[in-house]
């Protein structure tokens, strides 16, 4: 391998750093009209009428759009396979708003001004109802969030709008309830993550025009290009056949763009007026009627025998999808499939879940899906056996641990083909110094260190579901064009994805050119979503390339009158061994433009039936204030088994942000409500995520495994490094002053009640 393994500059490089980079905003001209959102200001209201006459005298307004003005079918905006998960339970505008920001009226302007204006001036008489705002009371609650009769699910989820269940499911293998019962040592708590918001740099922002064809095209900021056609066809009640959707670089994503948060606005007003229309999000918009992570409680029960062996989990989660079920199905399953795994020697295991319905800004995907929420509960427990069991946690879990070749019951009985997960703890226990920092040190002045410990795995696409296809061709001169359906965000997946060829074709990074995604022009794939690009893409990349290599050898044996068989091909030429003929590829290249019946041109599809996982070793130090209960946070070190690791350079910047994002949960993130269900965290103000200044110390290693249905043996990446800090966090809290904080953010003023309760 010479590119593959490389640390290569991403392909887009130059163009970032010198300010070059094209997005949405830049993309749309200046004269479209401006789209505004009226939102509605109670958590649960029936619009019983809307007054936008003095609205439309405003100067400048072109059209304002209600209820009244839209299709009367639902839809879904999570940007997920056919048939969702997700059921279809929303309308563009509808006369039942469910959450304090929820569309009420569509404002499309002249100007940003007159927008605004108009929205000010649009009076809407509301009969207030009780809203739903405590999860834990939903399932079959009197207040039903979804009462409506087209309400539908289209897959057998356990769905039921009647109960307020988007979702409810149960799975289990062996008797629990008995296992426990037999364990010297059992841990039974209940832990709580709340919403999380991705806080991408870019909003969430769409832009449409009707082309001369009469089809309406869309230019935004999603990860999931062609779901966004289906999602508008369905939302729009127009043939697909009538939609073009283009990515252009998109400003961060993290899940957040795998729903339709902003697309149907500026759509609708197109269809109406016919002219290009644009919507950019505001940051209060995206904090406050976007996607975040869902809010779950998880109870978990773990039990181990006197030598340390776990013999049973119990996982209880109880996910919030808020107003609407985007991702609310798919989402929960994760909490419990990627954290009962980790644990290859347990006699049984039970998983149930509820997805409920609240008056709440809905629920979407973010980085770990689900995984991160049910890893910080399971690994907790573990952690809480552990100082049951006066046993370090490391040694506890190097008992434990899933290792290579083991079935995993619970993770829909894949076998675990690539695993370092022990080389991961062994190195991650070297690089932290954890035998001489453990459990805790006093530094004096009133502050103690304490250290914590944490595993997690995810997965590397959705198994016998997603589907990735990737097209190449041979242009005149030699070079290819390689094209591409999943959706670069930032990641860096077009160049690995050119490495993976430029590999393949022998050639280098500069002769392939890698193109965006156009769902008029791009081979279909399902998005950059699930931790899939690396490994299912990639896979398409692979065998594109071997049948386009297969057909460049036919054709430079062609010319040079030999059998297919008897030439090579080496990257640059075409040849014969045997009398040392040869073409170049850029002569070949040039001759296919005339005369030729057989284009240069291959194109390969792959989907995978299973999904194997990325595992990963976090080790946190912090320091805590135990005067005031504040928490620093000192070193991080992280070991990732991604497989094959085929950028270093991106693996490496993918794991920070990561562990980043998992430390902003763990410690500051929060989204909070009032009595009324009114968003209090509407900016970075309220809202905190942490700078470089915040994180302390992160150290990055990598302990590469081997996994036989990967490109190179790759695996993913993305999603499994946010998954272990708030874990590893809260046990180093614990190590430092004794307290043990169960809800997330663990902040300041948690700690000292706690501290305050103990003494």
């Amino acid at each position: 391998m010479k590119k593959v393994s490389q640390a290569i500059p991403k392909v887009d490089s130059q163009a970032l750093v010198t300010g070059k980079a094209v997005y949405t905003d830049d993309i749309a001209p200046k004269d479209c009209l401006i789209v505004k959102i009226l939102r509605s200001p109670h958590a649960h209201a029936m619009i019983k009428s809307i007054d936008t006459s003095r609205a439309m005298k405003v100067p400048g307004v072109v059209c304002i759009l209600t209820y009244e003005d839209c299709p009367d079918q639902r839809f879904t905006m999570a940007g997920q396979t056919y048939p969702e998960p997700s059921p279809y339970d929303r309308l563009i505008l509808d006369r039942r708003v469910r959450f304090v920001g929820d569309a009420a009226a569509i404002v499309a302007a002249e100007t940003k001004e007159a927008a605004e204006k108009a929205l000010r001036m649009i009076k809407v008489d509301y009969e207030v109802l009780t809203p739903l705002l405590d999860f834990r009371k939903a399932k079959d609650n009197e207040i039903l969030v979804h009462p409506e009769d087209n309400w539908r699910s289209l897959c057998p989820v356990g769905a039921d709008n009647k109960r307020n269940l988007c979702a409810s499911g149960k799975e289990e293998d062996g008797d629990v309830d008995a296992v426990l019962a037999e364990c010297d040592y059992v841990v039974e708590e209940t832990y709580h993550t709340k919403a999380n918001q991705q806080a991408m740099m870019e909003t969430f922002r769409t832009y449409t025009y009707m082309d001369v064809y009469g089809r309406l095209n869309v230019v935004s900021s999603t990860q999931v290009t062609f779901h966004v056609r289906r999602i508008l066809s369905n939302a729009l009640g127009i043939p697909k056949s009538k939609i073009r959707v283009v990515k252009p670089r998109i400003g961060g994503g993290f899940g957040a763009k795998q729903s339709s948060v902003s697309e149907v606005y500026p759509a609708l007003v197109t269809l109406k007026t016919g002219r290009p229309a644009k919507i950019i999000f505001t940051r209060e918009e995206s904090q406050t009627a976007s996607s975040p992570r869902h809010e779950m409680e998880i109870k978990v029960r773990v039990g181990a025998d006197k030598d340390g062996i776990i013999r049973a989990i119990d996982v209880y989660t109880l996910s919030n999808t808020g107003a609407f079920g985007e991702h609310g199905p798919t989402t929960v399953g994760l909490s419990g499939h990627k954290s009962i795994p980790l644990y290859g020697k347990t006699d049984a295991f039970r998983f149930v879940y509820d997805v409920v319905y609240t008056n709440v800004m809905s629920a979407g995907a973010y980085r770990g899906y689900g995984a991160t929420q049910g890893i910080f509960a399971v690994e907790s427990a573990v952690n809480e056996l552990a100082l049951k069991m006066h046993m370090d946690p490391v040694a506890l879990r190097e008992k434990n641990m899933v290792k290579e070749g083991q079935v995993m019951p619970a993770y829909y009985g894949e076998t675990a083909n690539s695993c370092a997960l022990d080389r991961c703890m062994e190195h991650a226990k070297q690089l932290f110094g954890w035998d001489e920092k453990y459990p805790s040190r006093d530094m004096g002045n009133g502050k103690v260190r304490g250290v914590g410990v944490a595993m997690a795995m995810q997965g590397s696409g959705i198994s016998n579901v997603d589907t990735a296809s990737v097209a190449m061709k041979v242009n005149d001169d030699g070079f290819y064009s390689l094209m591409i359906g999943a959706s670069d965000m930032g990641t860096g997946c077009d160049t690995i994805l050119a490495q993976m060829a430029a590999d393949c074709m022998e050639c280098e990074m500069e002769d392939i050119i890698v193109s965006g995604v156009d769902t008029d022009s791009s081979p279909y794939d399902t998005g950059s979503y699930a931790s899939s690009t690396t490994y299912v893409t990639g896979m398409a990349v692979i065998k594109t390339c071997e049948k386009l290599k297969e057909k460049i050898r036919m054709k430079g044996a062609e010319y040079l009158g030999h059998n297919v068989d008897e030439v090579e091909f080496d990257g640059k030429k075409v040849w014969c061994p045997e009398d040392g003929s040869e073409i170049s590829l850029k002569d070949i290249g040039n001759q296919v433009m005339c005369r030729n019946e057989e284009a240069l041109f291959a194109s390969e599809a792959h989907f995978s039936p299973i999904s194997p996982p990325p595992f990963m070793v976090g080790m946190a130090e912090v320091e805590v204030d135990k005067e005031t209960g504040a928490v620093t946070p000192i070193d991080y070190v992280a070991v990732v088994d991604c497989g094959t690791v085929v950028n270093p350079s991106l693996a490496r910047v993918q794991t920070e942000g990561g562990l980043v994002q998992g430390i902003g949960m763990a410690l500051y993130e929060d989204v909070v409500y009032n009595e009324k269900g009114k968003n209090f965290s509407n900016s970075f103000m309220q809202y905190k995520i942490p700078t470089r200044m915040d994180t302390g110390d992160i150290r990055v290693e990598f302990e590469s495994s081997y996994e036989p249905t990967g490109p190179f043996g790759a695996k993913s990446i993305g999603e499994i490094v946010i998954n272990t800090p708030s874990p590893a966090i809260a046990a180093a809290v614990e190590n430092a002053v004794g307290v043990r904080i169960r809800e997330l953010p663990i902040t300041a003023e948690k700690v000292y009640r706690e501290m305050k309760k103990q003494s």
